[in-house]
């Protein structure tokens, strides 16, 4: 069987997340794509560098793969995210969630990426014209100006 959550540091295809999920009962398949953007708050953007705890980040992957299943049974989901430098338009994430009826696959794709966001340790460095700054966490709530989370600032 083919890994479903994982953290690669490769550029990531489409076709063979979207594969993991196909399967004869499924009416609906959604995926998501993060791309990398040029311009954030009016900020051109270089690149970006992601970075993460990439053990703990394939596990709170695999949890959310758990959490998607209670809530959509039928749901079967594939998550992978890139880390190291990405260009712009780059994928970062892909997401891919194969349902019987395509409502299920469009709600549970939406809850996947908000809480990749809130969760799974995967934060950034972004490089501008006139500068870079590591961000923090992904709902740029937390910011880490070491370059990384420290032990407190996990839950």
């Amino acid at each position: 069987m083919s890994k479903l959550f994982w953290i690669t540091d490769e550029a990531i295809s489409v076709e063979k997340v979207v594969q993991l999920v196909s399967r004869r009962e499924a009416g609906a398949i959604n995926t998501f794509i993060g791309t990398v953007r040029e311009f954030t708050y009016g900020k051109r953007t270089l690149h970006l560098e992601y970075q993460a705890y990439r053990s703990m980040a394939e596990k709170k992957l695999e949890q959310l793969g758990m959490e998607i299943k209670e809530c959509w049974p039928d749901a079967k989901a594939a998550i992978v995210h890139r880390v190291g430098r990405l260009d712009i338009e780059d994928i970062a994430v892909v997401i891919a969630v194969s349902t019987p009826h395509r409502a299920d696959s469009y709600e549970a794709s939406r809850y996947a990426i908000e809480r990749i966001k809130e969760m799974v340790p995967i934060w950034k460095k972004e490089h501008w014209e006139d500068g870079d700054a590591w961000i923090g966490d992904q709902t740029e709530t937390n910011s880490y100006p070491e370059g990384a989370p420290q032990k407190e600032d996990f839950k």
